[in-house]
């Protein structure tokens, strides 16, 4: 009787820390990190666009330019090129899933200031590479775009496909890359004094005044209802079946081999 009973405490005790390991597991409450309820990342930066970084709290704009917007500035003629990378400022705690019927809705906005391109002149129309880590997921040219410096607010569209339902934490953290190049505008206007030519390029963050929507929007889903195309785990679950919980499949062992230990037990007593 002595040894069933000790079998059977084994078996409550292997089936309660294995339970309860997903939530002792899961990180604190972070709003810089992506969620269900917090599926918005939002640009941050310096004035001189020297750096721009990212994360999930629309409230933290610490380090961030005050006005709200980075600019960088080019003489009269000068050609008007810029390529920056807006980086996720802390890695992911956990990994990030998407749904594969979702859509990456990414907001800018931008007020350039140059000329158009001519046939013999080096252009590169605004474009935005959606990366994920460093590997390029999206990318997408704006041909359209304001360039006689006035605000213009930037949506980009992006279907979710098989590169990006899940995103690794510490490793496939999203990134966004903004590059811009055409000719200053040096027309015979700019011999007044009172006429400014000065090239531009200014970048608007989250924090902006001026009502220009500055995040991208991913359609966040719990790991719980993330789906395997394949109906295979990713072998980094700890024996997780497809949507189901983590250590589900390490529970059923360390269940089945003390339910062993217990009909052993029993056989034991009988004899």
């Amino acid at each position: 009787m002595s040894s069933r009973l000790i079998a059977l405490s084994m078996v409550v005790f292997l089936l309660s820390s294995v339970l309860a390991a997903p939530a002792s597991a899961q990180a604190a409450e972070d709003p810089k990190q992506p969620s269900v309820e917090n599926p918005h990342m939002h640009f941050w930066g310096t004035s001189d666009l020297g750096s721009c970084w990212t994360h999930f709290d629309s409230n933290d704009s610490t380090g961030s330019a005050e006005e709200g917007s980075g600019v960088k500035t080019f003489s009269q003629g000068q050609q008007v090129e810029v390529m920056f990378t807006c980086r996720t400022q802390e890695n992911f705690k956990e990994n990030m899933y998407l749904s594969p019927n979702g859509t990456i809705v990414v907001e800018i906005g931008v007020k350039i200031y140059s000329d158009d391109c001519s046939e013999q002149g080096m252009c590169k129309n605004l474009t935005m590479t959606l990366f994920k880590g460093n590997i390029e997921v999206a990318i997408q040219e704006f041909p359209s775009v304001d360039n006689s410096y006035n605000d213009e607010q930037i949506r980009w569209e992006i279907p979710v496909n098989g590169n990006m339902t899940s995103w690794n934490k510490s490793q496939e953290e999203p990134a966004l890359q903004v590059e811009y190049s055409k000719p200053g505008y040096n027309g015979a206007e700019c011999i007044l004094p009172v006429i400014d030519c000065t090239g531009e390029f200014m970048f608007y963050y989250s924090n902006n005044e001026d009502g220009m929507t500055a995040e991208v929007n991913f359609p966040v889903i719990n790991m719980t209802d993330a789906v395997d195309p394949d109906g295979e785990g990713d072998g980094d679950d700890g024996g997780s079946l497809p949507g189901g919980l983590p250590g589900f499949g390490l529970m059923a062992g360390l269940g089945a081999l003390a339910i062993a230990a217990v009909a052993a037990n029993q056989r034991t007593d009988q004899e």
